[in-house]
């Protein structure tokens, strides 16, 4: 596994994408079909709570969050005025449990901000439903220290606005960042502001 520590220190300041970066998006995306799950048996009494999400998290695990919502509809019935729930509560979720950082994450975020380094979040996405997202996460103390810029107002990835943004606004030169990622997406980001990418490697 990648010493995270050492790829890190030469550097002023970390940027990180949010979801499955710092913490698994599993772990807030399962939670928002146990509450859909909830709201809906209380509402119609149909399907099952424990019906619905055991088939949310199989089908989630199977192909991932895409056309969800319609799987849940042909297998269940439920009616299509729900979308509107399920997707808002995607934005707005108060979430029954804390959404916790990958080990790995903390231990670099801790050590970041104790060095006094810059640190980021750049995270893709609808801006509501990834500040919802960050407001949940137990941080232990770390938000202080974090700066957050949404890609879906400036420009998406990956076009290198954001990043550049992001320098402009904190006296960063491209020799002074690295960018904590995984996937095509976020490398290319890096490579095309200019920045060093670090790909993560843990599950």
């Amino acid at each position: 596994m990648t010493n995270y520590l050492a790829e890190a220190r030469p550097f002023k300041a970390l940027i990180f994408e949010l979801d499955n970066v710092l913490y698994p998006q599993k772990d807030y995306l399962l939670q928002v079909y146990f509450l859909f799950a909830q709201f809906l048996e209380y509402t119609e009494t149909y399907p099952r709570a424990d019906e619905l999400i055991r088939f949310s998290k199989k089908a989630y695990e199977a192909k991932g969050p895409e056309g969800l919502f319609s799987k849940m509809q042909q297998a269940f019935g439920i009616d299509s005025k729900y979308s509107e729930n399920f997707d808002r509560l995607h934005l707005k979720a108060k979430l029954p449990l804390k959404l916790l950082l990958f080990d790995e994450m903390l231990a670099l975020l801790k050590e970041a901000a104790s060095e006094g380094k810059n640190i980021f979040i750049v995270t893709s996405g609808n801006p509501d439903m990834q500040l919802n997202k960050i407001k949940q996460v137990e941080w232990n103390g770390l938000e202080k220290h974090i700066q957050v810029y949404f890609c879906d107002e400036i420009r998406l990835k990956p076009q290198p606005d954001t990043l550049f943004k992001l320098m402009a606004d904190n006296d960063l030169k491209p020799e002074d960042v690295v960018l904590f990622g995984r996937g095509d997406s976020d490398r290319q980001f890096a490579e095309n502001s200019g920045i060093h990418f670090v790909q993560l490697d843990f599950n």
